[in-house]
């Protein structure tokens, strides 16, 4: 790894057509339509499909580089994680065009390099612990959990079992260092080396709080433990962090919601089945300002249960606290990238991150950065209907609220007392009843049809007539609430127009109601992005 300069920003595409299309993100379809043929592999950066991929990671630096100043964990080859991207970028501070030129790394890159290869082996697949996002000064951090046993005695052997048999893809991948030999050498110290390893990198990036969605305190396969995780750590060598255990459903859920043609109110999981053994537990300390009754997280449904968890990450990293957070689920490519992606677009729609990157970029390098080059299988996941990374970009319709803002402690502190009448909650909540319902492609249409994405900074006819005469501070509320709601639509109405012409589209068999296939197409003809007698592909 080395030092790197942050790039210069990137040409802007062109400007978008008149109508009502949405602007575009030069390569987004193609991105797409990578990463819905094949999964991604460090190594396999060669070739045609390598170019490709080499295009795309480019294009991450350069948006990464619009307001950052970063240095660069080489990973050329995947020789650190095979499933990381090839130039894994390190965030160092928000940065000016002048700051750009005379960049200093404000780390030891050489201690870092180090770290991370001394600590890859602690984690399940190698995947450690790497910083993703720069809020606050604060690393919002991603990984898998802990390996256990059989994956630290031979990877080969654990992705073998862990696959169902199956000829893992990362299996050649995962090749026994001569380090990993030295390890095992030492049977007795082995978890004490190689988690000290994991816990010096974690107090290096000053990370203090881990969040763990394993639905199972330790994943078991065949009658094996094959992984493990910080919160049964028998040595208890985690004991010095913050550890929320907060289980949420692997991707296997996922084909419930594509089998109710994409609803997710009302879907609610299973927990009374055997493998699932980590109750949910967050110290007091982090909930007494939420307002939520956590004791009654196994009646929320797959809407409640994502907002509520997306509010727990929101205060965490917006406290006063100074410290960083891990977000990490078994593997780390399903659930993980799930709210990594929702705090990266709900704080840029806050203004807080990615200042100047538009709706099309932010989408264009969630999608590459947090999904493709980390991993998902998209492929896999569309083979069995388990349609979690679609949820993510669809899920952007329930986080549009005042109530997901980082700004709302801000601004609660500076606003004067209020005449009485509406809170802005109260405002949201009729918002929400006169809308109507939410919970299909076919109402979030008319949604996003009714919410006028082209006026930034406005508010609806219903929302003016609610506000008492003289309310200057709660029209400021709700610009600043239009604002984040327009810029979230307009990235869920980009990622559905590429969507329905690149995956949604192809679907082999679609569903008896045609949910995704023809309600995307419906989307698409609704927004003016294609003409109704255009054929599908």
């Amino acid at each position: 790894m080395a030092g790197a300069r942050a790039a210069a920003a990137a040409s802007g595409g062109p400007s978008a057509s008149s109508g009502n299309q949405p602007p575009q993100e030069p390569g987004l379809g193609e991105l797409l339509e990578e990463f819905s043929r094949t999964q991604y592999r460090a190594k396999d950066c060669s070739g045609t499909g390598g170019s490709k991929v080499e295009r795309i990671e480019k294009r991450c630096l350069e948006l990464f580089g619009r307001d950052y100043c970063y240095s660069v964990i080489q990973n050329v080859n995947g020789d650190i994680c095979g499933h990381y991207p090839q130039h894994i970028v390190f965030l160092e501070y928000e940065s000016s065009e002048k700051e750009k030129d005379t960049f200093q790394s404000t780390v030891q890159v050489s201690k870092l390099q180090d770290l991370v290869n001394r600590s890859k082996t602690a984690r399940c697949r190698g995947r450690f612990v790497c910083p993703v996002i720069l809020f606050k000064g604060k690393h919002i951090c991603r990984s898998a959990t802990l390996a256990g046993w059989g994956e630290l005695y031979g990877r080969t052997g654990y992705n073998y079992i862990f696959s169902g048999g199956a000829d893992d893809a990362w299996a050649d991948s995962e090749d026994i260092t001569e380090e990993d030999c030295a390890l095992r050498s030492s049977d007795t110290h082995l978890f004490d080396k190689v988690r000290g390893y994991d816990i010096k990198l974690l107090r290096y990036l000053s990370v203090k709080y881990i969040c763990d969605l394993m639905v199972e305190n330790k994943k078991v396969k065949f009658g094996m433990n094959v992984t493990s995780s910080e919160k049964v750590d028998k040595a208890q060598r985690y004991a010095d962090f913050t550890l929320l255990s907060i289980p949420y459903p692997g991707c296997e859920f996922f084909k419930e919601y594509k089998d109710r043609d994409y609803m997710a109110e009302g879907l609610i999981f299973n927990w009374k089945q055997d493998y699932v053994d980590a109750p949910l537990s967050i110290p007091d300390f982090l909930t007494c300002s939420l307002n939520i009754d956590w004791s009654q997280y196994q009646s929320w449904d797959l809407v409640q249960q994502t907002q509520n968890y997306l509010k727990l990450l929101l205060s965490i990293i917006n406290s006063d606290d100074d410290s960083g957070l891990l977000v990490h689920c078994i593997s780390g490519w399903d659930r993980t990238p799930l709210f990594i992606s929702l705090l990266r677009l709900s704080l840029w729609a806050d203004g807080l991150i990615h200042t100047s990157l538009k709706p099309a970029e932010i989408l264009y390098l969630t999608v590459a950065y947090d999904w493709f080059l980390f991993g998902h299988m998209l492929v896999d996941r569309l083979s069995k209907g388990e349609e979690i990374f679609f949820f993510c970009f669809n899920f952007l319709k329930h986080i549009i609220s005042e109530e997901f803002s980082a700004l709302k402690t801000q601004r609660r502190k500076s606003l004067p007392a209020r005449d009485a009448g509406f809170t802005l909650e109260d405002i949201c909540m009729l918002r929400r009843k006169d809308r109507g319902s939410t919970t299909s492609l076919g109402s979030d249409f008319s949604l996003v049809m009714e919410s006028s994405p082209g006026a930034a900074g406005s508010f609806t006819y219903e929302a003016v007539e609610l506000l008492p005469a003289g309310a200057q501070t709660q029209a400021a509320w709700l610009a600043a609430l239009s604002e984040r709601e327009t810029r979230l639509q307009e990235v869920r109405s980009a990622f559905l127009a590429t969507y329905s012409s690149t995956v949604g589209l192809r679907a082999a068999a679609p569903s008896p109601s045609g949910a995704i296939g023809g309600l995307l197409e419906q989307f698409v003809r609704g927004v003016g992005l294609r003409g109704t007698s255009s054929s599908t592909l």
